[in-house]
């Protein structure tokens, strides 16, 4: 099982929110309490209300040893050979410790404001295009030659290639929860990237996408307590006041990504999807705060249920950042470990 960090906060939204500024000194501090608390990775969200990942990715992985960077992009803001010449670059950089997580898009305003203004299903069906000529330089063909609905490529010649150990490409999370989102990852990915559900509801879901040799991470936030009515009033805590929650609530709204979508849905109508898993935080901190919470005994026997139906990975928010991974890494992994390790004997 591996493990990874996010980071979610309400009012990064806010033109004024200090989300939108480097932060090397919060970074380094986040990223190597990451380390010492044996976090695998963490994933560098990609939006307009923050620095731009790879360039987060390589200032903090210049200063780390051990810590992997799972860089999210949006498909079509580059042109794909640029896209891998800067990756495999920054590979070389950071002695290989960066993934790619691809997203076709979160909403139409904010897409057209980068200058793309195509409809979901299309943005998709480029995404594919994209990685389909990555794929082919991280490859390492002689020439790369594509002609499609969205890209040309002639002749393609790239001579840094990706660096790291063990692999000559990097892993490819695809996140989303639409058909295409599901196609896309079986066909380009190595990952498929979808929010937390209940594991009744995913079982199927992941034993079709593992069956096609592609594994599933799942995205949510944890708050971890000594007993379950503990996390529940820290979880509570967080519900912003009515005019910050109905002005973050707007703007999740206008989102046309079929996952926000789905989660604010779910926030909605069920809230508590089952004892330990909660949708209350979504329309205000985003679809990623699907949250599981509980006492350590407890979230460690609901991650070991996650893996017992086939899921791989967790990208896991938090809230105090470094608080809740702390908390995780000393309360609640030991207790993952020691049971995949009886696990995993004969």
């Amino acid at each position: 099982m591996k493990s990874a960090q996010a980071t979610s906060r309400v009012l990064t939204t806010e033109r004024l929110s200090p989300c939108g500024q480097p932060d090397i000194e919060g970074w380094l501090r986040f990223a190597r309490c990451a380390e010492q608390s044996g976090i695998e990775s963490v994933l560098l969200s990609f939006s307009r209300y923050e620095p731009d990942t790879l360039m987060v990715a390589c200032a903090v992985g210049r200063a780390t040893r051990n810590l992997k960077f799972i860089v999210a992009y949006r498909s079509g803001l580059m042109q794909p050979t640029t896209f891998v010449q800067q990756v495999n670059t920054l590979s070389g950089l950071i002695q290989g410790r960066v993934a790619v997580n691809i997203v076709a898009g979160s909403s139409t305003a904010e897409q057209r404001g980068y200058g793309d203004f195509l409809e979901h299903d299309e943005r998709y069906a480029r995404a594919e295009e994209f990685l389909a000529i990555c794929q082919a330089f991280w490859a390492r063909q002689e020439e790369v030659n594509f002609q499609g609905n969205y890209f040309r490529v002639e002749r393609g010649r790239l001579h840094t290639p990706y660096t790291a150990p063990e692999r000559i490409a990097p892993e490819i999370y695809v996140s989303g929860h639409s058909p295409q989102a599901e196609r896309l990852a079986l066909v380009r990915g190595s990952c498929w990237l979808r929010l937390i559900d209940t594991p009744k509801a995913l079982e199927p879901l992941v034993a079709r996408t593992r069956e096609r040799g592609v594994e599933v991470c799942l995205r949510l936030g944890l708050i971890c307590r000594p007993t379950r009515e503990e996390a529940i009033r820290a979880a509570e805590a967080m519900l912003p006041d009515e005019e910050t929650g109905r002005r973050e609530r707007g703007i999740l709204a206008n989102s046309d990504s079929q996952t926000l979508q789905g989660a604010l849905a779910t926030a909605d109508t069920v809230g508590w999807l089952d004892r330990h898993l909660w949708a209350g935080l979504v329309p205000y901190y985003g679809s990623s705060a699907i949250t599981l919470l509980g006492s350590p005994r407890e979230l460690s026997e609901a991650f070991l249920e996650y893996k017992r139906i086939g899921v791989t990975q967790f990208i896991i928010s938090g809230w105090p950042k470094i608080d809740e991974m702390v908390i995780f890494s000393r309360d609640v992994l030991p207790l993952v470990r020691e049971a995949e390790k009886h696990w995993e004997s004969p």
